[in-house]
């Protein structure tokens, strides 16, 4: 009789993966990457063509599940998701004093 934790698996942390290493890298730990939304397309159809990324997953990541049990994630295409890192425009354009100034850096003359 096969021992029933035998199939048990745990789940690696996914988010912030290109969809396709996310999939492998779930296919490699025992469990499928889906939709959350049951009633909507399969994940592969959301993600594809295109760069697109993990932006979240449920179960988190270490919990147990069976082997093959499905993973929810959401996904994004390359360049879509909002950034609370990005700067706010501004009217006014940065000043040059970050430039190389030859009066007030030293350079080595190769001559």
């Amino acid at each position: 009789m096969v021992e029933r934790a035998a199939h048990r698996v745990t789940v690696p942390e996914v988010v912030g993966l290109p969809f396709h290493i996310a999939r492998d890298v779930a296919r490699e730990a025992g469990v499928t990457l889906a939709n959350p939304d049951p009633d909507g397309p399969p994940i592969g159809v959301l993600a594809w063509p295109g760069l697109f990324y993990v932006t979240s997953q449920s179960p988190a990541a270490g919990r147990v599940l069976y082997r093959w049990d499905s993973v929810a994630v959401e996904v994004v295409a390359h360049g879509e998701a909002g950034s609370p890192a990005m700067a706010e425009p501004s009217d006014v354009p940065p000043a040059d004093v970050a430039h190389a100034d030859p009066e007030r850096d030293s350079f080595v003359d190769l001559t």
